[in-house]
C-alpha cells in the first residue's frame, strides 16, 4: 500500500533533523537518489549516460538545491549539464557544487527566455527543481513564461510525432502542484517521472496534480519512521490477495454473499444487465433484481443467474444494495425501491439517479459514486454550490466536502478515483486506461463494488489485518473495487477500444489464483 503525507506532515518530520544540523544530510539524500532517477530514466529510454545532457531548472530554496547538487552528480558521471536559475539566485552550496562539477550557470531573464527554453527542451533531461512542497502558488514572471514555452515546445514536438523528447523529472513535486490537494497553479510542466522525498505528497495521487507527475519513485531520506498517519493511501495488486474474498471448502451461495439491485429502466435496461455482470464477475453468491418486467427480463435473458422479481426491498434476504444505475425519473416505483433500500440501514452503493432522491443524512456505509457533474449537482443541492470544472480542478477537496456533507463514503469517478470516508480516510486509485471511458463502465464498476460489499463488508477483522480501522473498510473497499475494476479495463483493453461487456468478463481475471480451499 502507497502512504501520502502533506506537505506539512513531511516538513514536521524533518524538524528534528533539521535541528540537530543534518539538514545537509538530507540535501545528499534527496540529490543522490535524484540523480540515480535521471540515471535509471535515460537507461528505460535506451539512452546512452555519458555525453547525454541534463537542464535543471533551479529555484532558490531547497528544492533547487536538490536539484543542483544531483546536477553535480550527474556532471561526475558524465554528462552535460546546464542549470537555469530562475529566480537569479540559488542554493548557495548547491550553486557551489554545481560549480565546482563544471556545470554551465544561465540566470533567468526576460530577454533569454526563447534562448532557454529552447535550449532546455532540446536537452536529454531536463529537471524541474523550482518549487518544493512549501510553495503557495504557482511560477510566476520570468519563471512562468519559461515554464509555459517549455511545455508549448515539448507539446509540439510530441504531436510532431519527436523520437527524442526530453525526460522530464519533477524534484520531490512538480512546480505548481498543490502538494496537499493536487491542484495545479500557473503553468505546469508535465513529468516523465516524480522523485519525491521522506514519503509520497497527497497531491502527487490526486488529479489534476497526479496527470502532470508521471511515476511516483520515492527516496528514503531517514524520516520515515517520524511521519504520523497518512492523509491519503493507494493499494497496489500486490495487496489485493489479502484483501479480496475467496471461497471456503464449507461455503454455499448464501454465505458468499446476496446483492440486491435497483437499477435499469425502459429508457436503459442496460445499466442493469451491465450491473448485475459486474457483480456476478466479482464473484458474489447471489444477485437478487428488482425491477420492472422488461428490465428483468432483458437481466435474466442476459445473466440466468440472476434471481429476478418485483417484490419490496423489505422482503429480500440480501446482504448489500445496489441502487440507481440507469434509473430515470420515469420509474417512480423504482425510486421508492431505491428510497428503502437507503434507509434499510444496510450497505448501500448509490449510484446515478439514486443521488437525486438520497435522504438527509447517510451512513459511512452507503458508497455514492458520482462523476463529476454528478457531484457538482448533489453539492449545489446541498449548498455547496459548484460546478463540473470546480470538481475537476480539486477533486479530491470535493469528494472530502461531499463526505462531510452526507455522511456517506463517496466515490469520485475519474483519471484518478478518489474515494473519501466521512471519517477523513482518503484513497486513490489509478489503475485504468482512457479507453475505460465508455458507456456502462460506471455500471460494471458499481457492480463490482456491491459484489464486495455483499461479501467482506461485515468482516472488519480482514481490513484490521492490514491497518484499516474498522470504521474506514467501507472507503477500503470502494479502493479496492475501483482497483478491480481499473485492472481488468487495462486487461481487457489491451491498448486499445473496449466496451464495458468485456470489461466485466476480465473481472474473474483479476483474482489471485489460490491453489487449495481450507
Amino acid at each position: 500500500m502507497i502512504s501520502a503525507y502533506t506537505g506539512t506532515q513531511i516538513r514536521e518530520a524533518e524538524k528534528p533533523l533539521l535541528e540537530n544540523g543534518m539538514g545537509a544530510v538530507l540535501m545528499q539524500r534527496a540529490s543522490y537518489g535524484l540523480a540515480n532517477a535521471v540515471i535509471r530514466e535515460l537507461k528505460s529510454r535506451g539512452r546512452r549516460i555519458y555525453g547525454s545532457s541534463v537542464t535543471v531548472l533551479a529555484g532558490k530554496g531547497n528544492n533547487g538545491g536538490d536539484g543542483l547538487f544531483a546536477a553535480a552528480l550527474l556532471a561526475g558521471r558524465g554528462l552535460r549539464t546546464t542549470a537555469v536559475l530562475t529566480a537569479g539566485d540559488a542554493h548557495p552550496a548547491g550553486l557551489a557544487a554545481f560549480r565546482r562539477a563544471g556545470g554551465r550557470i544561465h540566470a533567468l531573464a526576460a530577454d533569454n527566455i526563447p534562448e532557454l527554453s529552447a535550449g532546455a527542451a532540446s536537452s536529454g533531461v531536463v529537471i524541474d527543481a523550482i518549487l518544493g512542497t512549501g510553495a503557495r502558488g504557482g511560477l510566476t514572471g520570468a519563471a512562468g513564461s519559461l515554464m509555459e514555452q517549455l511545455q508549448a515546445a515539448v507539446l509540439q514536438a510530441e504531436l510532431l510525432g519527436a523520437t527524442r523528447l526530453p525526460a522530464v523529472v519533477a524534484c520531490d513535486i512538480p512546480s505548481g502542484v498543490d502538494a496537499d490537494t493536487g491542484e495545479l497553479h500557473g503553468p505546469v510542466l508535465r513529468a516523465s517521472v516524480t522523485v519525491t522525498f521522506g514519503g509520497a505528497k497527497a497531491g502527487l495521487l490526486a488529479d489534476p496534480g497526479a496527470g502532470s507527475a508521471g511515476r511516483i519513485v520515492t527516496v528514503p531520506i531517514g524520516i520515515e519512521s517520524a511521519l504520523p498517519s497518512p492523509v491519503l493511501r493507494r493499494f497496489e495488486p500486490d495487496d489485493l490477495p489479502a484483501l479480496l474474498p475467496q471461497p471456503e471448502r464449507s461455503s454455499h451461495k448464501y454465505s458468499r454473499g446476496v446483492l440486491g439491485v435497483v437499477a435499469g429502466s425502459e429508457r436503459y435496461p442496460g445499466a442493469a444487465v451491465l450491473a448485475c455482470r459486474g457483480a456476478l464477475a466479482a464473484g458474489v453468491g447471489m444477485v437478487r433484481y428488482l425491477g420492472p418486467p422488461e428490465v428483468a427480463a432483458a437481466v435474466r435473458a442476459a445473466c440466468p443467474e440472476v434471481v429476478c422479481g418485483q417484490g419490496r426491498v423489505a422482503d429480500a434476504h440480501v446482504q448489500a444494495w445496489l441502487v440507481g444505475s440507469g434509473l430515470d425519473d420515469s420509474g417512480g416505483e423504482q425510486l421508492g425501491r431505491v428510497r428503502d433500500a437507503l434507509e434499510s440501514g444496510l450497505p448501500v452503493i448509490a449510484d446515478a439517479g439514486a443521488l437525486r432522491v438520497l435522504p438527509g443524512h447517510l451512513g459511512a456505509q452507503v458508497v455514492l459514486t458520482p462523476h463529476a457533474g454528478e457531484l457538482a449537482a448533489l453539492l449545489t443541492e446541498l449548498g455547496a454550490a459548484t460546478h463540473r470544472s470546480g470538481i475537476e480542478a480539486a477533486p479530491l477537496l470535493a469528494a472530502r466536502r461531499a463526505a462531510t456533507l452526507t455522511g456517506a463514503t463517496v466515490l469520485l469517478k475519474g483519471p484518478t478515483t478518489v474515494i473519501a470516508a466521512p471519517t477523513g480516510a482518503v484513497f486513490t486509485q489509478a489503475e485504468g486506461t482512457p479507453w475505460m471511458a465508455t458507456a456502462g463502465s460506471g455500471d460494471v464498476l458499481a457492480g463490482v463494488l456491491g459484489a464486495l460489499l455483499a461479501q467482506v463488508g461485515s468482516d472488519a477483522r480482514r481490513f484490521a489485518a492490514v491497518g484499516i480501522d474498522p470504521e474506514e473498510r467501507w472507503g477500503a473497499i470502494a479502493a479496492i473495487a475501483a482497483s478491480v475494476h481499473g485492472l481488468a479495463g487495462t486487461a481487457a483493453s489491451g491498448g486499445g477500444p473496449l466496451t464495458a461487456g468485456r470489461l466485466a468478463d476480465t473481472v474473474p481475471g483479476v483474482w489471485p489464483a489460490r491453489t487449495g480451499l481450507s
